[in-house]
């Protein structure tokens, strides 16, 4: 699998990396194991995860296979937090307070003394950039951080964050992890030339939009085993016409190029200027080998002229960036709450 540079860091990660969300919530853990070993086998060696994960699970599922056989160093293992973690009121968001106490937390789920990228799952305006900075910098001074990376953040959000972290002398965002596939290219606007500029990773998430992508539904069948049933995934996102006009497409491309669907998309994905590696996310093995195949797909200028007749640049078929970024925090002075 083809290294890429991590951003400005110096680290260099696979063309694919390997998101986490399925295991222990509809992956069993042996099941699990299998896609580690088989995603490492294969050249992998970027692991994404979050606290948020399988109500924790998920992390220490990840902590015990990468426990196994000294692995845990060849690895850049990457965490996230902001979402709620138990009933304390005070247990989620961007606070110094939530920030220490969730990256102790996820430390001891991944049984490691560090994380290589600690990550905003999204941002807050609840909270000024510079206290959340601050925690940040001072867990990287004391070994248990090394880099920090974002989700979800607008452009404006990641220039701000630059722009604090020059001011103050703190270490700086070095990733961003975008919402971002073939059905919607609006983190083209501005995240992807702001990352550009200023020599963020691009590590995508969704790149398959949840499954839509993935080739396995069409307009009249929503029996498929999936998120998308009845012209919806679970979140409420709605397939449109377009959409199963580029899926149309990338069917005959994909048997032109003896590929899958799923496998097509993902190599597109990573062929975008300024995208460092996509994050798959499968739920069983198959999936797994099958999206890793994606590293082995070559497309041409033509193969990207004919997908973007369909959906251009910076456009949208599916509503699937607006709505993941619709997760934020209003200071309460602007909803008139004393």
């Amino acid at each position: 699998m083809e290294l890429r540079p991590f951003g400005r860091t110096g680290l260099r990660i696979g063309s694919i990396g390997l998101g986490t969300m399925m295991f222990g919530a509809k992956t069993d853990e042996a099941e699990s194991n299998q896609i580690i070993d088989l995603a490492l086998e294969q050249g992998v060696n970027f692991v994404d995860t979050a606290d948020a994960y399988g109500g924790n699970e998920t992390e220490r599922i990840v902590g015990r296979a990468l426990a196994r056989d000294g692995r845990r160093r060849k690895i850049v293992l990457a965490t996230k937090f902001f979402f709620q973690q138990g009933d304390d009121p005070n247990a989620r968001g961007v606070s110094r307070r939530h920030v220490v106490d969730a990256c102790e937390a996820s430390l001891r789920r991944l049984q490691t003394d560090w994380i290589d990228l600690y990550q905003f799952h999204r941002p807050s305006a609840d909270v000024p950039i510079d206290e959340t900075l601050r925690a940040l910098d001072d867990l990287i001074r004391a070994g248990k951080i090394r880099y920090v990376g974002g989700s979800m953040f607008p452009a404006w959000r990641i220039v701000e964050s630059l722009w604090v972290s020059k001011e103050l002398g703190l270490n700086r965002l070095v990733s961003e992890q975008p919402a971002f596939n073939l059905l919607d290219r609006t983190a083209e606007r501005e995240v992807l030339p702001a990352a550009q500029t200023h020599g963020l990773a691009v590590i995508p998430w969704g790149p398959l939009c949840g499954g839509l992508l993935s080739g396995k539904y069409d307009r009249t069948s929503a029996e498929a085993e999936g998120r998308w049933q009845g012209g919806k995934d679970n979140f409420g996102r709605q397939a449109t016409p377009l959409a199963f006009e580029l899926i149309d497409l990338l069917r005959a491309m994909a048997k032109e190029k003896s590929c899958t669907v799923s496998q097509l998309a993902l190599a597109w994905c990573a062929a975008q200027p300024g995208v460092t590696a996509p994050i798959i996310g499968p739920r069983t093995l198959e999936q797994a080998r099958d999206n890793l195949g994606a590293a082995d797909v070559r497309l041409v200028a033509e193969d990207f002229a004919r997908l973007d007749a369909i959906v251009p640049p910076r456009s949208a078929a599916v509503r699937y960036y607006d709505a993941a970024a619709g997760v934020d925090f209003r200071p309460s002075r602007h909803r008139g709450v004393v």
